[in-house]
């Protein structure tokens, strides 16, 4: 991504607006608020990630000549506005909540402050960058979390939209919690490990199985993962497999790493048979890995009915995330600078989720302190600032008279929103990816096991501060008496 201009990854009406904005010399600086509504698959929580490449797309954002002279041949745009794209470059300040965090609806997950003209352009490309790596990661998470402790890999680059999603996907897949990707140009590009065995078409190559396994095991002496499934898995491959571990024991060459490969059939009955052959040749440190169309609720059932398999390979259902293949993103305007103070915008809605959140806001999360989980999260406008030392009330923004009381020193704050851009200028360095995939890790350790059910979990809430709840009130009850 950083040796390509991504200006112009945007949608026509965006420039479109930012010349009405340039003819009527309206360029207020504004807020607008990312965020989504609704969890994908349903589930409890979900996973921010996406952030390094909006960060790189922002430093380089610049129309080229090239652009310029396109945007010209449309006959829509006139030559000062032109101009002014011509020398434009992204000044104000962004906010965001670090790659890896676990996120709710409702809150802000990047915070745009910048004069209109500015912030109306990287609209489509922020949500593009964050919504798709977000949704990745998440199904990554829920993939992890059904295996139980079993290592995800992630297998899924052929079946992805194309290689941008395939290879940030990837990304997001590690920042979730896979152990690495078989994708090369992932592993190289963000330091991850590069994973994978060998296809059905290396055995059928050969004349035999044995033959295409000796091969195999003797040209990767470190780790000899032998796929069992292209002819008969227990009446061939597996006996197969087995023949060249003994050979390799006897010959002293026995690799560190070792197993079989399960690609297709019923992989709980499979498993178990495999298991119970290999541990009585002598080999219960052979591995036993499963691919064949996976995602959480298939290894979910799989770990429940005992299967005997040690590591997982997942593709087509994770890099797609196929049961929720968008994540729903949204770019709201939340205040309007006007005489040197920001005025607060609100969007209204017949459904009052989609009713948003109007000012310029920050967000705390509230652990429990004795547990270290996580309470809630509490949306706050900017200038507010709370103290554990204090007690709490938190409520229910959309059914009030639900209420929790936090006693004084029973609980902890962090605020969630961190600078990123300051007057157009970086401020922010990206971990690696393996770091963020360890943060994230600690991250869904801070989740009650009830917010981490597949099925009809726990949701955490997100709460409004009583100053912000009472501005949206007094914003809703001024349109409606219009």
């Amino acid at each position: 991504m950083e040796k390509r201009n991504l200006t112009l990854l945007t949608d026509f009406y965006e420039l479109t607006m930012m010349q009405g904005y340039y003819n009527n010399h309206a360029n207020n600086t504004v807020i607008f608020d990312v965020f989504y509504r609704d969890n994908p698959s349903n589930g409890g929580y979900a996973i921010c990630a996406g952030l390094e490449q909006v960060i790189e797309y922002i430093k380089n954002l610049h129309f080229s000549d090239e652009d310029i002279e396109y945007l010209r041949s449309l006959n829509v745009f006139q030559e000062d506005f032109l101009t002014y794209l011509a020398n434009f470059h992204f000044s104000g300040d962004i906010y965001a909540i670090p790659e890896g965090t676990v996120i709710f609806p409702m809150e802000p997950i990047v915070k745009v402050i910048a004069p209109i003209i500015e912030a109306q352009l990287i609209e489509t490309a922020l949500l593009n960058l964050i919504n798709h790596q977000s949704l990745i990661a998440t199904k990554a998470s829920r993939v992890v979390y059904a295996a139980k402790g079993g290592p995800i890999m992630e297998f899924g680059l052929r079946r992805a939209q194309g290689p941008d999603a395939g290879t940030l996907g990837a990304r997001a897949a590690v920042i979730g919690g896979c152990i690495g990707t078989s994708n090369v140009l992932t592993a190289k590009l963000y330091d991850v490990p590069a994973l994978g065995t060998h296809a059905h078409s290396w055995i059928m190559s050969f004349d035999d199985e044995l033959s295409a396994f000796r091969k195999y095991a003797e040209l990767y002496p470190g780790n000899a993962t032998l796929l069992v499934d292209t002819y008969d898995t227990l009446r061939s491959g597996v006996p197969n497999a087995i023949k060249v571990f003994d050979e390799l024991r006897k010959s002293g060459k026995m690799p560190e790493k070792y197993g079989i490969r399960l690609d297709s059939g019923d992989l709980a009955y499979l498993s178990k048979k495999a298991r119970k052959m290999l541990d009585a040749a002598g080999f219960p440190k052979a591995t036993i890995t499963a691919s064949s169309d996976l995602d959480e609720y298939l290894i979910d059932s799989l770990v429940a009915q005992g299967a005997k398999i040690d590591s997982w390979g997942v593709g087509t259902r994770l890099i797609t995330s196929e049961d929720t293949p968008s994540f729903g993103g949204v770019y709201k305007l939340s205040a309007i600078m006007k005489n040197g103070e920001f005025v607060p915008k609100m969007k209204l809605s017949d459904n009052p989720w989609k009713i948003t959140n109007p000012g310029n806001k920050k967000i705390y999360r509230i652990y429990e302190k004795e547990s270290g989980k996580v309470k809630a999260d509490l949306i706050t406008l900017a200038e507010e600032h709370y103290s554990p030392e204090n007690p709490l009330l938190l409520f229910d923004p959309l059914a009030t008279w639900k209420k929790t009381y936090l006693d004084p020193n029973s609980y902890t704050l962090r605020e969630l929103l961190v600078p990123i851009f300051i007057s157009g200028e970086c401020v922010y360095e990206s971990p690696s990816v393996m770091e963020i995939k360890d943060y994230c890790t600690k991250e869904q350790d801070t989740l009650w096991d009830e917010a981490r059910r597949l099925v009809n979990p726990h949701n955490v809430y997100v709460d409004l501060s009583q100053k912000l709840y009472q501005l949206k009130t007094h914003l809703l009850n001024d349109h409606s008496n219009k």
